[in-house]
């Protein structure tokens, strides 16, 4: 018997749209959070409070970190994530997305607004503290998944991926105009730990259910038009999950178009790491632009690419005379091979012509944006019931890419001012982003594969009849 409460509750006939922007917030905080100092680097070399005696008898700000400090600092989060996502994953499964990611926002939050604190008293303390939220941005690649797969009917995937992919540009640009006007206010760069800090305390948390079948404030109607359009839709319960979902994690790594996809991704993902984390350097220390207009770049940059995104998701959802198989690898060539040229050719342009690069970093964004129907399409095409394993192993490639862009501006970059020494890397990025392209060619497809196609025990097939 339904409950008195459950039945005066108010039918939302788009709850899932309710569920996808609740979890963008969510995921825009805990990144924005572990971001914030990327743009920090900038106003803190600059803090002499604490300073010491340097070498050369001058006073030098404790907070004017070397290169390889930098790559300390972001490393840090990179083996958070590491540590992280084995449990997370784990505990998604075991006690369903809403509570669980609620405690990585809380931690992210805590370890946020600690930050200046660690900074000032002890660098070891301030890599403990980018470890906790290296962890706590563990929570997210799997999150994206889920709700892509237990929300998003089948014609509106690629606008559920493109959604909530897009939270790391938005998180950007907020985070860069806030930081950017705290630190060059009285206020200091501090405050801008303690302000993001309260902002994510102030997400609401309306979302009633981790399923569509078990919210109670969703339309009987919509939760069958999620059901019902979704090839190959697995409708089941923590405890049934654990029964009947098995795995083929074996099969999966050892999938060409897969492994080809995963390539694809972490390559763009480098990218959009290098680019978050180290145009705002570039911008201020090589192109010389003041630390107020180089926020409103990156900003811009960011902003820019928004159309690109939805456009792409719509087309890639809504346009059926196309191939898929051709329209997956227009939109890679887009996302990975022109990008990979404009990016290539960023690290040419002096500081008499720091305006051209802008609008080239603006063009790398918005081409950069129509992912969503690039590799990712081929990703859930080959993997069918499986496609959140797959976007979630996408979402760990960030984590390997904290790790792999650092070290190659370590590698190429030792004075921070050199414009010659930052083409290296953009080379380097360029031309890795380059053969991921080309690889595409021989290995995208939008035929499932043969791991997908597993015949479901009789007992489940007649409990997904009965729920429907």
């Amino acid at each position: 018997m339904v409950s008195s409460s459950r039945m005066c509750l108010p039918k939302i006939p788009y709850y899932r749209f309710l569920v996808m922007m609740v979890a963008f917030f969510c995921l825009m905080s805990i990144f924005s959070n572990y971001t914030i100092m990327n743009f920090a680097f900038i106003c803190m070399k600059n803090d002499m409070q604490g300073a010491v005696q340097g070498e050369n008898g001058t006073l030098q700000s404790i907070y004017d970190y070397t290169s390889t400090e930098k790559a300390q600092l972001i490393w840090a989060v990179a083996i958070g994530t590491i540590i992280g996502t084995i449990p997370y994953n784990w505990m998604y499964v075991r006690y369903g997305a809403k509570n669980v990611f609620l405690s990585a926002g809380i931690i992210s939050l805590i370890a946020t607004s600690c930050t200046p604190f660690a900074a000032a008293n002890n660098y070891i303390l301030l890599l403990v503290i980018r470890l906790i939220q290296g962890i706590a941005y563990a929570a997210d690649f799997a999150v994206i998944g889920i709700i892509c797969v237990k929300w998003a009917p089948h014609d509106e995937v690629a606008f559920f991926v493109s959604v909530l992919t897009v939270f790391s540009p938005f998180a950007t640009v907020i985070t860069t105009a806030v930081t950017g006007f705290l630190c060059t206010s009285s206020f200091g760069w501090r405050s801008s730990f303690y302000v993001h800090s309260v902002a994510g305390a102030m997400i609401p948390y309306p979302i009633q259910a981790s399923h569509p079948k078990n919210s109670p404030i969703f339309r009987r109607e919509n939760r069958r038009h999620i059901l019902n359009r979704r090839d190959n839709f697995f409708d089941f319960s923590i405890e049934k999950l654990k029964i009947f979902r098995q795995i083929p994690y074996w099969k999966m790594v050892t999938n060409s178009a897969l492994v080809c996809t995963w390539f694809n991704a972490f390559m763009d993902l480098s990218m959009s790491i290098m680019i978050i984390t180290y145009s705002p350097i570039y911008f201020n220390t090589v192109l010389e632009f003041p630390i107020e207009q180089t926020a409103f770049i990156i900003g811009v940059t960011n902003f820019a690419q928004l159309p690109f995104k939805f456009g792409a998701a719509f087309i890639s959802d809504r346009i059926t005379s196309i191939n898929p198989k051709a329209k997956m690898l227009i939109f890679n060539t887009i996302s990975c091979g022109i990008v990979s040229i404009l990016f290539g050719g960023l690290g040419f342009i002096s500081k008499d012509q720091k305006w051209v690069a802008m609008f080239l970093l603006i063009a790398v964004n918005c081409l950069m944006s129509t992912n969503c129907a690039g590799f990712y399409q081929c990703g859930r095409h080959v993997s069918q019931q499986f496609a959140d394993v797959v976007i979630a192993a996408i979402q760990f490639c960030k984590c390997l890419a904290l790790f792999f862009v650092p070290a190659i501006v370590a590698a190429t970059v030792t004075d921070e001012s050199d414009r010659y020494q930052w083409s290296h890397a953009f080379l380097v990025m360029s031309g890795l982003l380059l053969v991921a392209n080309f690889s595409a060619y021989f290995f995208f497809t939008d035929q499932p594969a043969e791991f997908t196609k597993t015949n479901e025990p009789q007992e489940f097939q007649s409990m997904k009849d009965e729920k429907l």
